[in-house]
């Protein structure tokens, strides 16, 4: 049975050996059943938050009882969103939030978390774990209730390495109930000063993790009667004071980049409204506004455009904060350009215009050629407010260009306006005209091209002829042709020659007349006679010469005489007459007779080369002055020919024979002929022409889905040109064809068919004839859209989707009943996938038709045929919705892989776990393809698979789709061989790779590998590939570290099963898309130019860099280095920017001035030239208190931008600051300690000169070689290639940084015994004191072992570094604190019996051989009213004689006193 109490729940127990009874809390042992009973307390509520432990000290198998330990422990409590919330943090070297106290709404929520917590691993820093807790988890926004006990629970193994008791204090007095709970080795002493008291009931030490359980009645219990008590203590502390939350919310005056926020007042005294606000989307980063209580608007500015904000509006009493008051609002598309018209078009320029949009910047022009090839060759052009008119000029002719128009909002732009036009053709001549045409001449005329034409190039060849003649003339507008051959048809081609390249042809044809002479004039000659001219009629062609001498050698020459008594060339015939015969007595005698022995000699020598496919050169040697001629004489050895012969002059020795037969021998014979007659020996040879070549290596690039260009390489043999043929391979008709010149080998093969194979042949053209093709196929761009099908099919209605074109304008979607052919038909944007149709006749067929449409053209139709039901059926699932892009996305552009472990150690359950993380993580991403993030994903076993390339996809659902489609692998593990696939196979040209944006590797797997990853994972790093490892199960953690990127906190992520990978999905995506923010830079590491060790300021180096010190930073542990006068710290730009300065990045300074700073204006960075003269750079004025930046545009025009607001002085003080600068190609923003100071406008930078230096502190008035600079302290130089750093940024090197921020609820301290507790110079903490505003993040370790020797002592004791001064040990301390009596205080100074209430005097500083220090500044550690020099050198520091209330801080101007 069941008795209950106000607050307990009596467990009745059956026991086999012990008899039923009542039970408050015990535990019964049997042999055969073992209970725990716990006290379940139902009636009080309370904000509980367990602070894990998950150092490495711990291990993983002890991991696992911690989490036995906290599903215990979180059984013992009614857990529910209006009963006990649960929180949990895990910490090591730095904590994080598991989950909040609103994360779950019930118990089996919580448990199941607790079994999928996974393990941290670290170092001990547990002072900034619960410092951390206290700022996260214990806030209105995280579900901390106001009027609620709240309890933290601290579970550790070891001994911190920072100091716990300032957060621990400051937890205590913001009304939290601590307890610490201590495993093994932690320290005791250390427990008892973190727990609330009394210690015997809030502190607990086990010996081992396995018996923790053994505490869990005894926690519950005493948990639960502090809850109570709590409980009790805030009701009677709140009184009859009237609470509650605002109502009301309104949002209005929405804008894109603010709106206002009203709501009712809430009862009650309100001190203040808190109005929290972030973006809707996961992984937004609150902010927060904060007005005085009798206000009830605010009005939120610098918002992002078209963006859901989640509101909640709190109030803020004096000790406590209301429930929030929520809503929402989204902010409003930032406005576009409109009207974009493109207009003016020549063949090498356009203009565009548009119309003009208020309240922005500037306007960004972007426009590039569509073509393939040039794809890259895209041109920005900036474009002020006022402008909106440009002509674009250098284009190329007849390209098409896209342009596109941003309206710039500062960094911001608005959506694109684009358009696309395409240039003019090269204008060729016109109206060409022939005239004066003659049997051997015409006269062409045209008009001219264009003004800007050079020349003209006129190409003419006979209709039935192969060789073509070219002239090339000036920029005239006739040409007359001359030396044609009569009748004869003639083609003309004539082309406009341009700077550019050529036109088209301007074409015509024309025919020569024929040989009309009136008479052929004879000629008749004989040596030693006169020349006997005789005319005779034109229309002969044979006449007989008589009264000639016998034996008579005669030159007879033919000329044709026409009408305007012109003569053509002559025809010369040689012959001899033969002698005179006498009859006599029966026999004849010869008029003469005359007998002459000669000796007749052969040829030597003989060879026949230079050959070509229709001649051949034939040479020989022969001295002999009686050889009258040579007879040459030449036939095929194919028999295809009869013999021929040419007669050759005595004093020639080669003979050219032409034209032969080509790829054919021929014998070819020479005899010598004297001169009387007579042959002497005849000498033979054979030659062989050449054949008539192909051209070869036939190449096709340029595809598009109208064209493609064809390139081909041209044969030895000198050819008249090329014939190109091309014909579709499937469909009939007849082919193609066009003659290109011998000077050309490639061609762009216009207005063909979309998706069509053409068969391309290339023919040779010779004097002789043409060459066998060279053949090849070639295959235009597929104009339509892939995987169409249909979703929802209804009675009467049904859904089509596809997967889009990249290059679509729009598609025509056409549906068609085949049983009566009715139509619908619908034009979408390029950007659409799936369409839907109403109004169908249930129980028909219909045809879907998705044509694509690109500018004037129209691909195929891709169909499908679907049926619509008889009666209701169910649709099929649509589309998965899409994940929105997370806000840290949205700027991220890379090429991001995705490595993924299929071995059988996986298995078929785990690898859809694994599916459904690279689902949710890449659905994280904003733009996917060419603009945005590329992403493809391996899988590996034994050896790697490519499952999609970088290029493949080119939007999110298409990515998310693939990614699903992903199927196992299964093999072993060669994850080495997995990551060279990677940088080989993916990570090309080939696989989309682009050049200048970061390239991200991500991999997963569950064991060690079977290979090694040590080799190729650090190639990888050093050439600057970012990588991060993801490890579960089995996975070696080492090996991880070996894989990944440094530092490896950042990159190597572990859980212990894939059910608790979602833990680390939020931050593995924020610092995947950190890493992809990165633009154009060589990284030295994941996002910029790390410039202190470009400079040699690091602690390895800094000693050989002249005029440099280190000295102690913002925090004890954290270096920092004196610059000191003169030091002119400079390194050549060359090695630092070698390829100068990205366009946009934040400069990020880490600095302090000093005393002996000088106020005349220095450089803290600038780059000179040669010539030593500055081209940018950042100027501190420390007398007028100025920020300026400098540099030179990209007109080369000098320019500043100078800062002067209240934040920007504090830098001017004496404390350390942050600094950012923001650089854009369109304004200079400056952000102070994290906070906006403002933006000014300035023009894009131009190019910076390499050939010089870069250098630290110069001062401005430096000349030529007489430079000096100044002295100053620096911590941090980075140059970081994204202008977002500074908006995430924390600043966590800044100590008390959180006291300038918003205003936070203060919480009333509940005043508590001090027995046992340590005091400081015998004062209490005041809230001044705490740490509860210290950073939480990248916190130094503690260096107590650090040597103390030359450190200064206050008090007689040692600060150790995370001290502050509410924290340095006193005499009177106990035993838990060590003081520093016990260290040797030799050579050192002491600074003795420090008052602490403002009033320090200089009679109790030693002077001996040290400068006194008195009334010391107050560091960033320090509060105004209780000065400390524990954080500060003060070897040589000059006497400084303020008076302590009158030393600035960061939040005190230097006239107002410290309050």
């Amino acid at each position: 049975y069941l008795e209950n109490d106000p607050f307990c729940i009596y467990v009745v127990v059956l026991d086999q050996i012990c008899t039923p009874k009542v039970l408050r809390y015990s535990r019964c042992h049997s042999w055969t059943v073992t209970l725990l009973i716990y006290i379940l307390w139902h009636i009080a509520i309370a904000d509980i938050v367990i602070l894990v432990d998950g150092s490495w000290s711990i291990g993983r198998l002890n991991f696992r009882l911690v989490r036995m330990f906290l599903e215990n422990l979180v059984s013992a409590f009614s857990v529910g969103i209006d009963q006990t919330r649960i929180g949990l943090a895990q910490y090591s070297g730095d904590p994080r939030i598991e989950w909040h106290l609103n994360a779950f709404t019930t118990k089996d929520a919580v448990l199941d978390a607790v079994k999928n917590l996974p393990y941290k691993g670290g170092n001990t820093l547990t002072g900034l774990a619960l410092t951390y807790i206290l700022e996260n988890s214990f806030k209105p926004e995280s579900g901390s209730r106001s009027g609620v006990p709240k309890v933290g629970i601290l579970i550790t193994d070891g001994k911190s390495q920072d100091d716990v008791i300032p957060p621990a204090q400051s937890l205590r007095d913001a009304g939290i109930e601590l307890f610490a709970i201590g495993v093994k080795n932690a320290d005791e002493n250390e427990l008892r000063a973190i727990a609330s008291e009394p210690d015997n009931t809030h502190v607990y030490n086990v010996a081992d993790f396995s018996i923790m359980s053994s505490i869990i009645e005894g926690l519950t219990q005493i948990v639960c009667e502090r809850v109570e008590e709590q409980d009790k203590e805030i009701k009677e502390s709140a009184g009859q004071e009237t609470q509650g939350a605002p109502q009301d919310l309104v949002t209005s005056e929405v804008t894109a980049r603010s709106f206002r926020v009203s709501w009712s007042h809430a009862p009650g005294s309100v001190e203040k409204y808190r109005v929290v606000f972030y973006p809707a989307t996961q992984g937004g980063r609150p902010e927060e506004a904060v007005v005085d209580g009798t206000e009830n608007y605010v009005v939120l500015r610098y918002l992002n455009s078209l963006t859901e904000y989640q509101l909640a509006v709190f109030a803020v009493y004096t000790s406590s904060a209301s429930e929030a008051l929520r809503g929402s609002e989204t902010t409003l598309a930032l406005p576009m350009v409109n009207g974009l018209e493109l207009y003016d078009v020549t063949h090498n320029t356009m203009r565009a215009r548009w119309s003009g949009v208020q309240g922005i910047s500037g306007y960004m022009v972007l426009y590039a050629p569509l073509t393939k090839d040039q794809a890259s060759d895209e041109k920005e052009v900036p474009q002020p407010e006022g402008l909106t008119d440009l002509q674009l000029e250098d284009l190329t002719p007849a390209t098409e260009y896209t342009v596109t128009v941003y309206a710039m909002y500062g960094e911001e732009a608005s959506d694109p306006m684009s358009s696309q036009q395409t240039t003019l053709p090269l204008s060729p001549p016109k109206n060409l005209v022939f005239s004066e045409v003659d049997h051997n001449s015409a006269k062409l005329s045209w008009e001219a091209a264009s003004r800007k034409v050079t020349g003209y190039r006129i190409m003419y060849v006979k209709t039935d002829g192969l060789k073509t003649d070219e002239v090339d003339v000036g920029p005239v507008t006739s040409w007359t042709l001359n030396d044609l051959t009569s009748a004869t048809e003639y083609e003309v081609a004539i082309f406009g020659i341009y700077d550019e390249g050529q036109s088209e042809a301007l074409s015509g044809s024309f025919t020569t007349g024929k040989n009309q002479s009136d008479s052929l004039r004879v000629e008749p000659n004989w040596k030693g006679k006169d020349i006997t001219n005789m005319a005779i009629s034109g229309d002969v062609d044979s006449f007989l010469l008589s009264g000639l001498s016998p034996n008579t050698e005669y030159e007879v020459m033919l000329q044709a005489v026409f009408k305007d008594q012109s003569e053509s060339d002559a025809v010369l015939v040689v012959e001899t007459t033969r002698e005179r015969i006498m009859q006599l007595n029966s026999f004849s005698m010869h008029h003469t007779a005359v007998v002459q022995f000669m000796v007749r000699q052969a040829v030597r020598g003989l060879q026949v080369q230079e050959e070509t496919t229709y001649s051949l050169e034939v040479s020989w040697q022969l001295e002999d002055p009686k050889v009258d001629q040579y007879r040459v004489t030449y036939v095929s050895l194919t028999g295809d020919r009869n013999e021929e012969s040419v007669l050759v002059p005595g004093q020639q020795t080669t003979v050219l024979l032409q034209p032969l037969l080509s790829d054919t021998e021929h014998k070819v014979t020479v005899t010598p002929v004297y001169t009387d007659g007579q042959d002497g020996i005849s000498v033979s040879s054979v030659g062989r022409t050449l054949p008539l070549s192909a051209p070869s290596n036939l190449r096709v690039s340029e595809e598009w889905f109208s064209r493609f260009r064809i390139t081909w390489d041209t044969p030895p043999s000198p050819t008249l040109g090329f014939r190109v043929v091309y014909q579709p391979t499937s469909v009939p008709g007849s082919a193609l064809e066009t003659f290109v010149g011998d000077d050309v080998n490639t061609m762009l093969i216009l207005n063909l068919q979309s998706d069509t194979e053409y068969t391309v042949k290339v023919i040779s053209s010779y004097t002789t004839g043409s060459s066998q093709p060279l053949q090849g196929t070639a295959k235009t761009l597929y104009l339509g859209v892939t995987n169409l099908n249909t979703y929802q099919v209804m009675m009467s209605s049904m859904c089509v989707q596809w997967q889009p074109h990249r290059q679509a304008d729009l598609y025509r979607v056409v549906i068609e009943s085949l049983l009566n052919g009715q139509k619908q038909e619908v034009s979408v944007g390029g950007s659409a996938s799936r369409q839907c149709f109403y109004d169908l006749t249930p129980n028909s067929q219909y045809k879907i038709s998705v044509s694509t449409q690109l500018q004037d053209m129209e691909g195929p139709a891709v169909t499908t045929i679907t049926t619509t039901p008889t009666d209701t059926t169910p649709p099929r699932h649509p589309l998965p919705t899409i994940p929105p892009a997370k806000e840290v996305c949205k700027a991220a552009k890379a090429d991001l892989v995705f490595l993924v472990d299929g071995s059988w150690s996986i298995g078929d359950d785990n690898f859809q776990k694994i599916i459904r993380f690279l689902y949710s993580t890449t659905g994280s991403l904003d733009l996917i393809g060419p603009d945005g993030t590329q992403v493809a994903i391996a899988q590996f076993s034994d050896d790697a698979r490519t499952e999609f390339k970088l290029n493949s996809y080119a939007n999110k659902e298409t990515l998310l789709d693939a990614i699903r489609r992903i199927t196992y692998k299964g093999g072993n593990t060669k994850t080495g061989r997995a990551i060279k696939h990677v940088k080989e196979s993916i990570f090309t040209s080939e696989g989309g790779v682009r050049r200048g944006v970061p390239k991200v590797l991500v991999v997963l797997t569950d064991g060690r590998s079977q290979d090694d990853v040590n080799k190729v994972s650090k190639e990888m790093q050093m050439e600057g590939y970012i990588i991060f490892a993801i490890g579960f199960a089995d996975a070696d953690y080492g090996e991880l570290v070996n894989i990944a990127s440094k530092p490896s906190d950042r990159h190597v992520f572990f859980v212990d099963d894939l059910d608790a990978v979602k833990k680390i999905e939020e931050q593995l995506i924020t610092f995947v898309c950190e890493a992809a923010t990165a633009t154009t830079c060589h990284l030295p590491r994941d996002s910029g130019f790390r410039m202190m060790d470009m400079f040699g300021l690091v602690e390895k180096e800094y000693s050989n860099v002249e005029g440099v010190s280190l000295e102690p930073g913002s925090f004890n542990s954290f270096p920092c280095y004196r610059l000191h006068k003169d030091a002119l710290v400079s390194q050549p730009t060359k090695y630092l920017h070698p390829e100068g300065l990205p366009s946009d990045y934040t400069i990020t300074f880490l600095f302090r001035l000093l005393p002996d700073t000088p106020q005349e204006p220095f450089a803290l960075w600038e780059i000179l030239n040669k010539d030593n003269e500055p081209l940018v750079g950042v100027i501190l004025d420390n007398g007028g208190k100025t920020l300026t930046f400098f540099n030179y545009d990209y007109k080369g025009d000098f320019q500043t931008v100078t800062f002067d607001e209240p934040d920007i002085k504090k830098m001017f003080y004496g404390s350390f600051h942050k600094l950012h600068m923001a650089i854009s190609k369109t304004t200079a923003r400056v952000v102070v300690d994290c906070k906006v100071v403002g933006g000014k406008p300035i023009n894009a930078a131009g190019n910076i000169s390499i050939d010089g230096v870069e250098v630290l502190g110069r001062m401005v008035r430096s000349r030529g070689k007489r430079d000096n600079s100044a002295p100053f302290q620096i911590q941090m130089f980075d140059i970081i290639c994204s202008t977002s750093w500074a908006s995430r940024d924390k600043c966590c090197e800044l100590p008390g940084l959180v006291r300038t921020t918003a205003f936070k609820p203060t919480i009333q301290t509940i005043n508590r015994p001090t027995v046992n507790r340590p005091t400081v110079n015998n004062q209490q903490p005041t809230d001044q004191q705490s740490t509860t505003n210290r950073p939480i993040t990248n916190r130094p370790t503690s260096t107590t072992n650090r040597p103390i020797t030359n450190r200064p002592t206050v008090n007689n004791q040692q600060p150790t570094d995370q001290q502050t001064n509410s924290q340095q040990p006193t005499d009177q301390q106990t035993n838990n604190q060590q003081t520093n009596s016990q260290q040797p205080t030799t050579n050192r100074p002491t600074v003795n019996n420090q008052q602490t209430n403002n009033q320090q005097t200089n009679s109790q500083q030693p002077t001996t051989n040290r400068p006194t220090v008195d009334n010391q500044q107050p560091t960033d550690q320090q509060s105004t009213d209780q000065q400390s020099t524990t954080n500060r050198p003060i070897t040589n520091r000059p006497t400084v004689n303020r008076p302590t209330d009158q030393q600035p801080t960061d939040q005190q101007p230097a006239d107002q006193p410290t309050i």
